[in-house]
């Protein structure tokens, strides 16, 4: 059975060749023939055909661009219209390229190197000579480029002997406490002539060093007051240039010959 099928099955694959190939066209089976000579002859008039050239620029409608019948004015509208794809492609593309072009940075202009500067300060004044002295530097030095910086000092108190009346008593005074072994400095030109014994931040601690130099036998000291609780002012040039530096060197008079130093 398997084998009459396989038969079956070549005899119909060679009829059908026979068939496409025209074999069997002698007894009236063949395929339709596909080419029509007749039709070809009737759209194809030779003697009108020519090759014309195309103009780069779309031309208006309505212009004729050959005096060619219907088929040739296509072929002329359709190669005005490639042309105007063309110039359109062209032109997309050099925008695109230009596009695509990266534009160069400029590069900036180097700035000038900075002046070296120096924080510079002098000091330190009581109230009375701040007031004094503000006005000569604000006409001396530039707006914002200096201040007066106050700071509150404390009161300092000191154990006192004094004042003695001439130099023999201060000298009995001195050789009467290394005697005892009591330590004694100058106390200040403010309460000279006489022996500072210590010196202290608070009153309460002055007197209790006071009680103690009795216990040594020490009778005439007494608490003062050396200094009142103030406020003390620097001058102070953050960033003095050059020039900055030599209008404050001038200004030394006023500044009561307080000595120009680099900020602490």
């Amino acid at each position: 059975m398997l084998r009459l099928a396989v038969l079956v099955l070549i005899l119909a694959n060679a009829g059908y060749y026979a068939w496409y190939e025209g074999w069997l066209r002698g007894v009236g089976l063949a395929p339709t023939e596909q080419s029509e000579p007749q039709r070809l002859q009737q759209q194809i008039n030779p003697e009108q055909l020519r090759v014309v050239r195309t103009s780069p620029a779309v031309q208006p409608a309505g212009t004729d661009a050959s005096n060619g019948n219907g088929n040739g004015n296509g072929n002329d509208k359709g190669g005005a219209a490639s042309s105007a794809r063309a110039a359109s492609s062209g032109a997309s593309g050099t925008g695109a390229a230009a596009a695509s072009t990266p534009t160069p940075t400029p590069t900036p202009a180097s700035a000038p190197a900075a002046e070296p500067t120096v924080c510079l300060q002098a000091g330190a004044f009581d109230q009375k000579q701040a007031d004094a002295l503000r006005p000569v530097v604000a006409a001396a030095l530039p707006s914002g480029s200096w201040s007066l910086e106050g700071t509150s000092i404390a009161g300092r108190w000191m154990v006192y002997m004094g004042r003695f009346a001439d130099e023999e008593a201060l000298d009995k005074k001195r050789a009467e406490l290394r005697g005892r072994k009591v330590p004694y400095d100058r106390p200040g030109p403010a309460l000279e002539p006489g022996l500072s014994l210590g010196r202290f931040s608070t009153e309460e601690a002055a007197e209790r060093a006071l009680a103690a130099l009795g216990s040594q036998g020490v009778r005439t000291a007494r608490v003062v007051q050396e200094r009142s609780d103030a406020t003390a002012y620097q001058l102070r040039v953050p960033e003095a240039t050059a020039e900055l530096r030599a209008r404050l060197e001038s200004l030394r008079t006023e500044l009561g010959g307080k000595t120009i130093r680099t900020c602490s």
